[in-house]
């Protein structure tokens, strides 16, 4: 299909803005201009009945979360959520919109984490503290008003990468047992060889090049990439892991391995359902206040949320 004629439209707002690449761009210089643009886009949700932020023991200090809790009374489900931004950028504020969704949408709690970023803290020190609090959340499930057999992990982009992540090590180093887990265009390979990469590595959004800069400050040279700590996708099993919503988008670099990963998920016998969005570019559902299929995709991922915790997907 050729791209959604609303995407188009957005990605000639962007142009028209003359926004800097990423790439020449420091760290530092990248993260102050992604929170400026947050400061531009117009409020498009209702806040949940209860946020507040905190800190989660973490194994190298604190670690900021922000807790959104929904107006249901009762046992709730827990949604640890790890916001994108390739390992390099992002923040809470970032992903609030999408936490308050799901968090009113599918009644559950969400925890949204404020994980280390490279490259002053490069890899492991993310999925360290992303699974950190995922124990913490297990541990004190209770306290949050959850039932401890309902929690489940997610993300967008790098963020997903390290759900899939928590759930192999939460799998592999006893526990917390998980019940769901929320994939958004996932990064699941870190070796960039896959064929989505040549379609759609330059025009939509997320390019290829852009990778390249976010692998590199995440990872030191010696890392390999094909740990699947770094790349689930090059697990050697995924048997056992918790059933998976996987999204991707169709003019997106990250397409294929994220659809590659879920066949894995399938093939492993875990219940796996993926969904690629018609075209749809890299992070769209952060785009809903403009694009129609984002909204949809909300719909679909606060329906799934609630049939995943009750066992029903």
């Amino acid at each position: 299909m050729p791209i959604d004629p609303q995407v188009q439209a957005l990605l000639e707002g962007m142009k028209a803005l003359g926004a800097p690449d990423i790439t020449t761009l420091t760290p530092e210089q990248a993260r102050a201009a992604g929170e400026a643009r947050l400061k531009s886009r117009r409020r498009y949700w209702t806040p949940v009945a209860k946020c507040q932020n905190a800190t989660v023991p973490g194994p190298d200090g604190p670690i900021p979360v922000r807790i959104y809790t929904p107006a249901q009374s009762g046992e709730l489900s827990a949604l640890v959520y790890f916001h994108g931004g390739g390992f390099v950028v992002g923040s809470l504020d970032g992903c609030d919109p999408l936490c308050n969704l799901l968090a009113d949408g599918a009644g559950c709690v969400v925890v949204s984490v404020d994980y280390r970023l490279a490259p002053e803290h490069k890899f492991p020190a993310a999925p360290q503290d992303c699974l950190a609090v995922t124990q913490w959340v297990a541990a004190n499930a209770r306290q949050l008003h959850c039932n401890p057999r309902q929690i489940g992990v997610g993300g967008e982009s790098a963020g997903a990468a390290l759900a899939a992540v928590v759930a192999l090590a939460a799998r592999d180093r006893g526990g917390p047992r998980l019940a769901f887990q929320l994939l958004l265009y996932p990064v699941t390979d870190a070796t960039m060889q896959s064929p989505s990469y040549q379609s759609n590595g330059e025009g939509y959004f997320l390019s290829r090049d852009m990778m390249a800069w976010f692998w590199n400050h995440y990872l030191d040279p010696k890392d390999d990439r094909t740990n699947p700590f770094i790349s689930p996708l090059h697990a050697k099993s995924l048997q056992g892991l918790p059933p998976a919503l996987v999204i991707t988008a169709e003019f997106d670099p990250l397409r294929d391995e994220g659809e590659a990963y879920a066949e894995k998920l399938d093939r492993a016998g875990v219940p796996v359902v993926c969904t690629r969005y018609p075209g749809m570019i890299h992070g769209f559902i952060g785009f809903a206040d403009s694009l129609d299929m984002g909204r949809r995709a909300i719909a679909q991922l606060t329906s799934h949320l609630r049939a995943g915790f009750s066992g029903y997907m």
